[in-house]
């Protein structure tokens, strides 16, 4: 009975090991994470703060931006604090509903990001091909209600993973060679076939993130097409320098998640800290860089921050 009681409550907490073969490293390794985390948690709570006090800033595009920033400190807070903890204090111990719950909402986030991104590449489609409507097409009302979407797909095509998790019995190792947990890397530690997992988690992904992606690029051949039939050179400009900004969020975001999806589908020769390096720039990388490219690529929003900080420089 004793042995059995002991191997149930191992298997009710899982001991996250951070950056596998790298351990020695791990104090040096911190130092990234937490400038980033830093940069990122300050960076996107001035750029919220900045569109929400300024009603000059009041537009879909900014309304757009905000949300993406908001996602972006859910995403960062969810997994750096909890690297961290596992770098300086060697704390990786986590319970499998606290592991689950975290998951949840890495997955949700990254999600609703993707989905973001969409309408952003949306909004940019219907300011430079139907300029006059733009205010009449995208209301605050249906600005809000894509808001709500967003979530609400997120969250319902995450949800029955957890169902999905639940229901296996894990009785193999209970060690997570990770900094955050994931469900396919949760699951290959159950007894139980997990073919139904696999085969969700990459319903999920196709249906939500890969869909995207192709919509993103149909919408920026539209906008394209519609650039390169304007009469003027100066306009052509114009529409193309407010999708730059867009653009490089758009890479920053897909570029490292394709990336790090084909070295764990083609690298088998690939050490398993590098995977791990991947799956957590992942998650630093565009947190960090967005406020930043949207902060340096933006005039207005560079000048009403400016205008925060030093309020008698005009």
């Amino acid at each position: 009975v004793t042995t059995l009681n002991h191997t149930s409550v191992s298997h009710m907490v899982f001991h996250l090991l951070g950056i596998p073969g790298l351990e020695d490293q791990h104090l040096w390794i911190s130092i990234p994470f937490f400038i980033s985390y830093v940069i990122a948690l300050l960076g996107n709570s001035l750029l919220i703060i900045v569109i929400l006090t300024k009603s000059s800033l009041h537009e879909p595009m900014y309304l757009f931006l905000c949300m993406l920033a908001g996602a972006d400190i859910v995403l960062s807070t969810c997994t750096v604090p909890q690297a961290l903890a596992i770098f300086w204090f060697h704390a990786g111990e986590i319970s499998l509903d606290r592991c689950i719950t975290q998951f949840f909402i890495i997955h949700c986030t990254f999600i609703s990001e993707s989905g973001i991104l969409l309408v952003m590449a949306f909004d940019r489609y219907i300011a430079i091909c139907y300029p006059l409507r733009y205010t009449a097409i995208l209301t605050y009302t249906l600005i809000g209600k894509i808001g709500v979407t967003i979530f609400l797909r997120s969250y319902c095509t995450i949800f029955p993973i957890i169902f999905l998790l639940k229901r296996l019995t894990f009785c193999q190792n209970n060690i997570i060679p990770h900094t955050f947990c994931e469900h396919i890397g949760l699951a290959k530690y159950a007894c139980n076939d997990i073919r139904v997992n696999i085969w969700y988690g990459l319903f999920v992904i196709i249906t939500t993130v890969v869909l995207d992606a192709l919509l993103i690029f149909v919408s920026y051949a539209l906008i394209l097409h519609a650039v390169f039939h304007m009469s003027s050179q100066d306009a052509r400009q114009k529409a193309l320098h407010t999708c730059g900004s867009h653009v490089c969020i758009i890479i920053l975001f897909y570029g490292p998640a394709i990336f790090t999806t084909l070295t764990q589908r083609f690298g088998r020769h690939i050490p398993p800290h590098i995977h791990i390096l991947l799956a957590n720039v992942c998650i630093l990388v565009p947190p960090m860089l967005n406020p930043i490219v949207y902060g340096i690529k933006t005039k207005q929003i560079r000048e009403q921050a400016v205008h925060m900080f030093f309020p008698k420089q005009e």
